[in-house]
C-alpha cells in the first residue's frame, strides 16, 4: 500500500467532539473523523464546490477526494443515526491557512 500523500487543508477545526446528549460519554460509542475528511465535508457539502475544485485544493486527485469525502459522509451518518460520538483529529494534512 503507498503512503497517503499529504492534504492540504484550509482551517482546523482544533478540538472537536460531537456528544449527543441521551446518554453520558462513557457509555457511548466513538468515530474518528480525520481532518481530511472534515475538509472534504466542509468543501464539498458546505461550500457546495464540485469535486474536481475541491480536490484541487486539498491537492489531492478527483478519485482521491471522492473516496475521502464518501468515507466521511458514511462516518457523520453512523455517528448520527447509531448515536455515536464524533471526533474530529488526525490524518495526514498540511494547514495552509485558517478560516475567520
Amino acid at each position: 500500500m503507498r503512503p497517503k500523500k499529504t492534504r492540504w487543508i484550509k482551517c482546523a477545526p482544533g478540538e472537536r467532539c460531537f456528544k449527543p446528549r441521551c446518554k453520558p460519554l462513557s457509555k457511548l460509542e466513538g468515530v474518528r473523523l480525520s481532518l481530511d475528511e472534515f475538509e472534504a465535508i466542509r468543501l464539498a457539502d458546505l461550500e457546495e464546490l464540485k469535486q474536481v475544485d475541491a480536490a484541487r485544493l486539498m491537492h489531492v486527485s478527483r478519485p482521491t477526494f471522492s473516496r475521502i469525502v464518501a468515507s466521511a459522509r458514511k462516518k457523520v451518518a453512523d455517528g448520527l443515526v447509531n448515536i455515536k460520538v464524533i471526533r474530529i483529529e488526525g490524518g495526514c494534512c498540511r494547514i495552509i491557512g485558517r478560516k475567520k
